[in-house]
């Protein structure tokens, strides 16, 4: 008799610690990481080819470079092609810088991109969106908080994510504010992080340090 007591007691103990962790993982694993947990290819360290260092030290702060532009220099020429469309969105685009962010955050959210949320999530605070509005973006067009106009914008990620073509209807809403120029920056933005997802995804790039993934419920 005592030792069957004793065989519940440990079944129950175990029965309890495993319920401990699976609450404690999750509620550790509050935000998104990157899809697989090592690198496929690496970054490119110093001592630099003159082909990486044209392409990295002006990147360079602090003595480090973000995990984006160091895997991207392992193929210089495709890297110097590719960086010359991302300069010219994130440094000439016409669109408001609110708007871009928020259409880059809902396709990369969409892509479980998290290396491309934690690295736009600072420059999307910096500009006006709130840590309610980055959870609601999660959520997408639908939520209730967003005006017309944010719904639009990012409804045209989704449309463009499920089927590659932005609706009448939402052109039409866009269409209204912004002009020819504005109207292909939308869609080239939402193709190019498309793109980023998939590069980082697909190549393993790992969080900088400290950085914050999209919220997950």
């Amino acid at each position: 008799m005592k030792f069957l007591s004793k065989k519940l007691y440990s079944f129950r103990y175990l029965l309890v610690l495993t319920l401990l962790l699976v609450i404690a993982r999750s509620y550790a694993q509050t935000t998104g990481t990157p899809p697989l947990s090592s690198p496929r290819i690496d970054r490119v360290e110093k001592p630099y080819t003159a082909a990486e260092a044209a392409i990295l030290s002006p990147r360079e702060r602090n003595g480090e470079v973000l995990g984006v532009w160091s895997t991207c220099a392992n193929a210089p020429r495709l890297c110097n092609a590719w960086l010359e469309f991302t300069d010219y969105l994130l440094r000439e685009s016409s669109l408001p810088i609110r708007d871009r962010e928020l259409l880059i955050l809902r396709i990369g959210y969409l892509n479980q991109g998290a290396y491309e949320w934690a690295a736009h999530r600072g420059l999307a605070l910096s500009v006006g969106i709130s840590e309610d509005e980055l959870k609601d973006i999660t959520i997408g067009s639908s939520a209730d908080s967003w005006s017309e106009w944010d719904s639009a914008l990012l409804k045209a990620a989704e449309e463009l994510h499920e089927a590659a073509l932005v609706s009448e209807e939402t052109w039409a809403t866009l269409s209204r504010q912004y002009d020819k120029r504005q109207m292909m920056e939308v869609v080239f933005t939402v193709g190019q992080y498309n793109l980023v997802a998939m590069y980082l995804n697909s190549l393993g790039v790992q969080f900088e340090e400290d950085w914050i993934g999209f919220p997950i419920e």
